[in-house]
């Protein structure tokens, strides 16, 4: 197989227009080298802070509604007064999207912090000045690579934790264990980790949803100790809608190493066939024909969107 660049499902291709783009940075639209926020902020010294990416498609930001009832349900789980409507962010985004006449093509990242801080520590308290609230709408088209040749997975020692320890739904910028997942992975030689939940089932990738085929029904986890992905819930309506079996269950390692196909799910890469895990081959070792035939149903559902 040939090798791609890092970014396994979320390989791009280099866009020199994004220079030059202007960055949302709590109202004001500044050029990219100008874009800052305070060392006081509270998502630079903590993570504590919400996010979402989005993909712009003809104009209009796909299942723009699924991604801030996430934020929104995130925010109010860390306590956080976002400062704006469900509208306002909306107008926010199509503000920097439109200042950088852009209309296709685009990934943006909506960020969310406490805000600054009135000195280095936890207590959210301390966070007197309202929140930070960040843009970044860059030019940024897949590489068709991963999709056409597939990606790698190493399953890594670093585990899903439990909701009450640090809940995996909750989409906060606190990813020190994803990260930590992500380098033993490569490492590996591998393109994207593949983590366990506790109790030793088959959860998640460091930062995509991951699914397996087996004899013509598609399996992915009970979602308990996985992020709770807008791609991945798309991707079991389609399936419904279209008559595939799926179901969300446990499953281990076993049932992966003799899986048919499998593949994993994100905003930006859509469905991506993973062709290897652990060094063992996923089926014929080539993407198959059931995430070929996702990835088809499940543009054509964005494009209703």
């Amino acid at each position: 197989m040939q090798e791609h660049k890092a970014g396994g499902a979320h390989a791009s291709i280099d866009d020199e227009r994004n220079q030059h783009i202007k960055i949302y940075v709590n109202g004001d639209l500044v050029p990219k080298h100008e874009a800052k926020v305070s060392v006081y902020d509270s998502g630079f010294m903590l993570g504590d802070g919400v996010w979402e990416g989005l993909r712009l498609h003809n104009g209009k930001f796909a299942f723009i509604d699924d991604h801030l009832d996430r934020l929104f349900a995130g925010a109010k789980a860390l306590d956080m007064d976002i400062g704006k409507t469900r509208q306002e962010l909306t107008d926010a985004l199509y503000a920097t999207v439109e200042a950088n006449g852009m209309t296709d093509g685009v990934h943006a990242r909506l960020m969310v912090t406490r805000g600054p801080k009135k000195t280095p520590y936890q207590d959210p308290r301390l966070s007197l000045w309202g929140p930070t609230i960040v843009i970044i709408a860059e030019y940024k088209s897949q590489d068709l690579t991963p999709v056409e040749q597939g990606i790698k997975l190493f399953t890594v020692h670093v585990r899903r934790g439990h909701p009450d320890v640090q809940d995996p739904r909750l989409n906060s910028h606190s990813k020190i264990n994803c990260i930590t997942a992500m380098i033993q992975s490569y490492k590996a030689g591998a393109d994207e980790a593949l983590m366990l939940d506790p109790h030793g089932f088959v959860s998640t990738c460091n930062s995509t949803n991951f699914f397996i085929v087996r004899k013509g029904e598609v399996w992915t986890s009970t979602g308990d100790y996985a992020m709770k992905g807008i791609t991945r819930q798309k991707t079991i309506d389609v399936c419904r809608m279209h008559g595939i079996p799926v179901f969300e269950k446990n499953f281990s390692l076993v049932d992966v190493y003799s899986a048919d196909e499998a593949f994993v799910t994100g905003t930006f890469g859509a469905q991506t066939p993973v062709i290897d895990v652990d060094g063992r081959s996923i089926g014929e070792g080539k993407p198959g024909p059931m995430v070929k035939r996702i990835r088809e149903l499940y543009h054509a559902m964005a494009e209703i969107n």
